[in-house]
């Protein structure tokens, strides 16, 4: 019989994968919502980038004992609790079920082996860079120069089949790099992570509208593939980080109920 895992001790490598100190100052990170029974033991962990009603319910119907979402569900300061308001009734709906939710967001995206090397690893498929770099303030992106130049249309594919996303915004200078050398990547909104990066490719989730205007006319393609197309598709890798931490000692679920609120992967 596995050893019945605690709050705490989930919670301590959830911290390993992604310590909390990489985090954005500006982010709302770790150990949001605590039940009341602090030293009960944690059997089964439901996955998802997001917080909502639907994630809750399949996570009470799974009879999750913690939530791990992406992105933080309380961000910022909070004065009163509103069941009016859609965010705050799903962490009030969270904390009635008696659930745990962690969100580790950007330290996870500057984590060694975290999201961003990710991204740049799927850009890689399996090849060995020339030169693998963080950037933007945090390191929360990376700037991959590629062993050997690939035809932009390639890249393209292979961001597709890789992040699951046929409807990829893309904005190409009147004289675009192609072959391309080298790719910036940040997982989610990617303006204040490349906005400095000089790279012929930025592959991100979005970008303001002035973003891509400055990244083209400095001749850099633009790829954006939706907020959190760049993020869902990570939570395998982190499901299998954690099978292979408790092993049969913790049922570890991926969200069905969560979803790309613009109806792609």
């Amino acid at each position: 019989m596995p050893k019945p895992r605690t709050l705490a001790e989930v919670v301590d490598i959830l911290h390993e994968i992604a310590p909390l100190e990489l985090a954005a100052e500006w982010d709302n990170t770790g150990l949001l919502l605590e039940p009341r029974r602090r030293r009960g033991a944690v059997a089964r962990v439901l996955l998802t980038v997001d917080l909502t009603e639907a994630v809750v319910a399949e996570a009470r119907a799974a009879r999750a004992d913690l939530v791990v979402a992406y992105h933080p569900p309380i961000f910022h300061g909070l004065k009163r609790l509103c069941a009016d308001d859609p965010a705050q009734r799903a962490v009030l709906l969270a904390a009635a079920a008696g659930l745990a939710v962690y969100s580790p967001h950007t330290a996870l995206d500057a984590a060694p082996g975290g999201l961003a090397e990710w991204l740049a690893e799927m850009v890689l498929a399996g090849e060995q860079p020339e030169e693998l770099c963080p950037c933007g303030d945090g390191d929360f992106g990376r700037v991959v120069r590629l062993p050997r130049p690939l035809p932009f249309a390639t890249l393209r594919r292979r961001v597709e089949r890789l992040l699951g996303v046929r409807d990829l915004r893309i904005a190409r200078p009147a004289r675009p790099r192609d072959p391309v050398r080298s790719v910036a990547v940040a997982a989610g909104a990617g303006g204040s992570v490349l906005r400095s990066v000089r790279a012929d490719v930025f592959l991100t989730g979005e970008l303001s509208h002035h973003d891509a205007l400055a990244a083209v006319a400095a001749g850099t393609t633009v790829v954006l593939a939706g907020h959190s197309n760049t993020e869902r598709p990570f939570l395998r890798v982190l499901q299998k980080r954690l099978r292979r931490e408790f092993g049969r000692g913790l049922d570890v679920r991926l969200c069905r109920a969560d979803r790309d609120p613009f109806g792609a992967a």
